[in-house]
């Protein structure tokens, strides 16, 4: 076959797809649509009325052309879709539609079709809630399938309540934490397609979750939610159930503080059941403005800003807790560095490595900047993620999994070997002249081998637990032909519900959270590690001070009794002071993480926040002040790092 193109003339040569020429093997297949007021409803365009329809998924196997149309007596409208076909997004997957294809109104494709693709075929009528018979015909080969994916409208259960000033409330769009909700758990007998709609005076707002639901973590377990969109605006779902399976659907509103009655319906091929469901709070969750709750132990950076930074907000317009933390995380980054290149100058020499006091805190020195480097990269990770919400999906996932167990595993290292040194030095004072530097050497180059790998063992479980979280959320509804009030009150009437268009657009929210999901044995050992690597450097930082002075001064006062035990106490202090301060400072720096995370229960991050600011700072101070903590106070060691410093002036300028 030739064609002309009447533009300019040419001729180009008709390119047949194989076999579309052959129609031995093609036969009609026929079958009788019956539109009724039992048949499922949607919206074509999302801004109209409410349809009938009915759908078929078609699977070809091969490709070629095929036709497809309808004989009625009604005006038909006909649609194809690749895949997937979702009543409330009927403009996604959208291939082609067809109005008046066909003889007296009727649609008619004659479409290419092809085997690696599934199509949906939905059967509809070009005037709202017309009901009457279809005869739809498709032209097909013998292998092709065509299946019914529609069943007629079969409720099973209704379940009616009230949403009041007494009700519930929650924070379903991370803004406003005054939504009233209501939980309703429903169980099928089969598995299946179902459909869950609701009626209502009021716009619903409607989430299904899976198992649980927390009020507390509302992004946790969720399956699917409904805005209301395209079913005006009252919350509709198609989903898949199994049977043996607890589903808990929320109930609530688009708008904040808004009270009303509502039913909802179950429509499906077998019995289902709705009752009311008691959500718990399960646990403690973290939170922003609208108040969540978090834990007390092991709170990430990310999860204390959360409600405080703005997204797409510069940084200069952020509230006043970001700016500070910004400008206090800048100055104990510079005063972090600067701490452990003079540490490191300071036991890189020989001479303060005779015992393994001084391996401990040469190590200690180059974890230290590595653990201030990763605190400033955490901080800032933190909050750009946040200011800018366009940040890939791979960042995001790669420093959900790797910053935050870095950052513990280099925190938890000069915890321990801080705690070592504190351990050592007990020792020391305890054999005095028995003490064997060699052997004080060789066990620690072991300790520094094993500590490691000990606390990444104890970590692992972390990024295995790590997770994002993908949450969306509709809000600031408006009206493109302010008939906003008008279609409230058509509410008020079944009759006239459909009667007006409701066009509007939306901000649809995403949320995307770096998440940890424990199972119930792994939360135990999660608090489990976590206090042992908080508490007991703790401990033996206490011990180790209280041995020095005490400990020796009575060893002392047994010894020399021409003088009292106080006394004995003060000589210690005044000849030990170097081994003592290290220790109770460390103590002293330690304290605000052990009581905050020794508080019962759950506390607010928004009305706590400095608590958890100065608690998260103070935890990196041990790190940042090793120079101050251990070489300051110390004689020898102040004499090396000068030492150390005359060489290296020496080099610079020769």
């Amino acid at each position: 076959m030739f064609v002309m193109d009447s533009g300019n003339h040419r001729i180009r040569k008709f390119q047949y797809s194989p076999n579309s020429c052959d129609m031995s093997s093609v036969i009609r297949w026929t079958e009788l649509i019956k539109l009724s007021k039992d048949s499922q409803i949607y919206s074509q365009d999302c801004n109209k009325e409410s349809y009938y329809f009915e759908s078929y998924e078609i699977k070809v196997s091969e490709n070629r052309y095929y036709t497809i149309w309808s004989e009625a007596s009604i005006d038909t409208y006909g649609y194809i879709y690749e895949n997937v076909f979702d009543p409330l997004n009927p403009t996604e997957n959208l291939l082609v539609k067809n109005d008046d294809g066909g003889l007296n109104d009727q649609f008619r494709f004659e479409i290419p079709l092809y085997d690696d693709t599934l199509y949906i075929l939905v059967i509809t009528t070009f005037d709202q809630m017309r009901i009457g018979e279809i005869t739809l015909h498709v032209s097909k080969l013998e292998n092709d399938t065509i299946k019914r994916l529609t069943t007629s409208v079969n409720i099973r259960s209704i379940y009616s309540s009230e949403l009041t000033v007494n009700s519930p409330k929650y924070c379903r769009d991370y803004k406003k934490p005054n939504y009233y909700y209501e939980t309703l758990e429903i169980n099928v007998m089969k598995n299946g397609l179902y459909v869950i709609w609701s009626k209502s005076e009021i716009d619903t707002y409607g989430y299904i979750y899976k198992d649980i639901f927390d009020p507390l973590q509302p992004f946790g377990n969720s399956l699917t939610q409904h805005s209301g969109k395209c079913n005006q605006h009252q919350l509709k779902f198609f989903i898949d159930l199994e049977k043996n399976t607890k589903y808990i659907l929320v109930v609530t509103t688009y708008y904040p503080n808004t009270t009303g009655n509502f039913s909802v319906f179950i429509s499906g091929e077998s019995n289902a059941t709705i009752n009311y469901f008691h959500s718990k709070y399960r646990s403690c969750s973290v939170g922003d403005r609208c108040h969540f709750y978090s834990t007390t132990i092991g709170l990430p950076l990310d999860d204390i800003l959360r409600g405080e930074i703005q997204p797409k907000i510069a940084l200069a317009n952020q509230s006043p807790s970001i700016q500070i933390s910004s400008a206090l995380t800048v100055m104990m980054f510079i005063g972090g560095i600067i701490n452990s290149l003079f540490s490191y100058l300071t036991f890189k020499n020989k001479d303060t490595q005779q015992v393994g006091c001084g391996l401990y805190l040469y190590v200690s020195s180059l974890t230290s900047l590595l653990t201030i480097c990763m605190f400033l990269i955490n901080f800032w990770f933190a909050v750009f993620i946040q200011i800018n919400t366009s940040t890939s999906f791979a960042i995001l996932h790669v420093g959900c999994i790797i910053i935050e167990p870095v950052l513990k595993l280099l925190l938890y290292c000069d915890s321990w070997l801080n705690a070592s040194v504190a351990i050592e030095r007990a020792v020391q004072v305890l054999k005095g002249a028995q003490f064997n530097k060699n052997k004080s050497k060789r066990f620690a180059q072991r300790i520094i081998f094993i500590l490691p790998l000990c606390i990444m063992a104890s970590l692992l479980h972390e990024p295995l637990h790590r997770e994002m979280s993908k949450y969306e959320t509709e809000t600031d509804r408006v009206y493109l032909n302010n008939t906003e009030s008008i279609t409230k009150d058509v509410f008020k009437s079944e009759k006239n519900k459909t009667s007006i268009d409701t066009i509007y657009t939306s901000v649809t929210n995403r949320h995307v959270w770096c998440v940890i999901r424990y199972p119930s044995s792994v939360q135990t050992y999660n608090i489990i590690v976590l206090y042992f690597h908080l508490l007991i450097p703790f401990v033996a930082n206490l011990f180790s001070a209280l041995y020095i002075i005490i400990g020796s001064a009575r060893q002392r006062s047994v010894i020399q009794t021409n003088q009292t035990y106080k006394e004995h106490v003060r000589r210690q202090f005044s000849e030990h002071k170097q081994l003592i301060i290290s220790p109770i400072l460390l103590l002293i720096l330690s304290m605000p993480r052990v009581i905050i995370s020794s508080l019962p229960g759950c506390i607010r991050t928004s009305t706590n926040l400095w608590l958890y600011l100065i608690s998260y700072f103070f935890s990196f101070t041990p790190s940042i002040l090793i120079f101050v903590i251990f070489v300051i106070p110390s004689d020898i060691y102040m004499k090396s790092f000068k030492n150390s410093l005359t060489v290296r002036r020496a080099r610079i300028y020769k």
